[in-house]
C-alpha cells in the first residue's frame, strides 16, 4: 500500500465504526497504564467484605498505576457534564424513569411532579436500590426545588402505603416482587407516618401514581422533550455536575469516577 493509502484519516474523513475503533484503541492504550480497583462496596454486592491489597496489585502489575480519573471502560464525559449527559452516559436504564415522567405529562400534572417522576429512581439506575429515595433526594436537594427533593424522598416510604382517597392502591408487582407476607421495616413506617403530615405529601404520593411498576419495555419515550421542564427546574451548575462545591457534588462525582483510586 502506497503512502497515500496508509495515512490516517482525519476527523472528517473518519465513519463511525472508524471513530469507535479509534476509542476502543485509546481505551486499551489508557487500561495498559492503569490499574482500576473495585471499591468494597462493589465487592460487597457480590457478596464479599474484601478489598484488595495494593502493594499486591503494584507487584502484580509493574510499571502500572492506581486510577486517579475517568475508567477508559465507561463513556467519557464532558468537561462541563449536566444531568442529561448523566442520563446519557451514566444512567443504566432510563426507560422506567422516562415512561413515569410521560404519565405525569398526560395526566396534566405540574411540572415539578413531572421533573420528580423523571427523578425518582436515580440512584436506582446510577448507585443502589437500597435506600434510592433518600439517596435520590440528596443527589438533587442542592439543585431543586425543596418539594421535588422531599418528594422524591418520601415516595420510598409512600408507596408501600395505599391511599385510596388520591386512587393509588398497594401495587400488585410487589406482591410478585417481596411476597404477599411482605412487611415494610419500622423505619419505613415511621417515614410512612410522618410523610402524611408534609406540606409536600401530595406531590409525593403523585410520583407513586405515576410509577409504572409494569413498564412497558418497548415503549420509547425521548429525553428531550424533557430538556425545556429540566431548564426551569433543574439548577445546573455552571462549573458542571459533580464540580460544583454543593453537598452533594461528591456523589456525582463518584458516579462520573466510580473506580478512582481515591
Amino acid at each position: 500500500m502506497g503512502p497515500q493509502g496508509a495515512r490516517s484519516k482525519s476527523a472528517s474523513e473518519m465513519t463511525l465504526s472508524d471513530r469507535a475503533d479509534a476509542l476502543e484503541e485509546q481505551m486499551m492504550h489508557e487500561l495498559d497504564k492503569i490499574i482500576t480497583t473495585k471499591s468494597v462496596f462493589a465487592n460487597l454486592g457480590d457478596g464479599e467484605v474484601t478489598i484488595e491489597d495494593s502493594m499486591a496489585l503494584l507487584e502484580k502489575h509493574p510499571g502500572k498505576h492506581f486510577n486517579m480519573g475517568p475508567d477508559p471502560r465507561l463513556p467519557r464525559m464532558p468537561d462541563q457534564p449536566t444531568l442529561l449527559d448523566y442520563f446519557k452516559c451514566r444512567f443504566a436504564s432510563t426507560n422506567h424513569l422516562l415512561q413515569s415522567a410521560a404519565c405525569a405529562v398526560k395526566n396534566g400534572h405540574s411540572e415539578k411532579v413531572v421533573l420528580a417522576c423523571l427523578l425518582h429512581d436515580i440512584a436506582v439506575v446510577s448507585f443502589i436500590r437500597c435506600d434510592h429515595g433518600y439517596w435520590g433526594a440528596q443527589m438533587i436537594a442542592p439543585y431543586v426545588d425543596e418539594e421535588v427533593s422531599e418528594a422524591i424522598r418520601m415516595h420510598q416510604a409512600l408507596r408501600f402505603f395505599p391511599d385510596e382517597s388520591m386512587g393509588y392502591s398497594y401495587p400488585d408487582a410487589y406482591l410478585r416482587y417481596f411476597g404477599s407476607d411482605y412487611t415494610p421495616e419500622p423505619y419505613i413506617v415511621e417515614e410512612y407516618k410522618r410523610a402524611l403530615n408534609s406540606k409536600y405529601y401530595e406531590t409525593s404520593r403523585l410520583i407513586c401514581i405515576n410509577d409504572i411498576y409494569a413498564f412497558d419495555p418497548d415503549a420509547k419515550v425521548d429525553l428531550d422533550q424533557f430538556e425545556d421542564i429540566i431548564g426551569r427546574n433543574f439548577r445546573q451548575p455552571k462549573e458542571g455536575l459533580g464540580w460544583d462545591h454543593s453537598p452533594s457534588a461528591h456523589m456525582w462525582r463518584t458516579i462520573m469516577w466510580p473506580t478512582r483510586y481515591l
